[in-house]
């Protein structure tokens, strides 16, 4: 599994330090799977862009938070989607504009829509270390939608 043993833990206290308006730590919360660390350093080399040199995963949770926060999720639900896109069932791909991995595995989100959860990395500024950058839950029906 990408994630280590204690990684929830950090990455609920960062998000938590976020929500009160604060600047978290980067924190490593994992590493991504041989295969997954390969798959992504094909799809990067066939774009002509840098190898991801270590598959070492950082995270400090700025931009995933203000972005499904301002959707209407709570820090639970963003941790289930980092737990789901971030598992060893995920797979690379590739886009225009990142690089990530997506759990093609249905989760059943906390308001009934069968989601797959991308994981986006941020690969340049913490090189030569993967940062993850946001998670997108793919099929969701988003809290403050339903609300309304």
């Amino acid at each position: 599994m990408p994630l280590n043993q204690n990684a929830l833990k950090l990455i609920r206290a960062n998000l938590e330090v976020l929500k009160k308006g604060g600047r978290p730590p980067f924190v490593s919360i994992g590493y991504l799977s041989v295969e997954q660390h390969q798959a992504i350093n094909d799809l990067r080399q066939r774009e002509g862009r840098p190898l991801l040199e270590n598959p070492e995963i950082l995270f400090m949770g700025r931009h995933l938070y203000t972005s499904r926060s301002a959707d209407g999720y709570t820090i639970d639900d963003m941790l289930a989607m980092i737990a789901s896109a971030l598992s060893a069932d995920s797979i690379a791909v590739p886009h225009a504009k990142m690089t990530g991995l997506v759990n093609y595995t249905h989760r059943l989100d906390a308001y009934g829509s069968q989601v797959q959860d991308l994981a986006v990395f941020e690969l340049y500024a913490k090189r030569p270390k993967a940062e993850l950058f946001s998670v997108i839950p793919k099929g969701d029906k988003k809290p403050k939608d339903i609300q309304k």
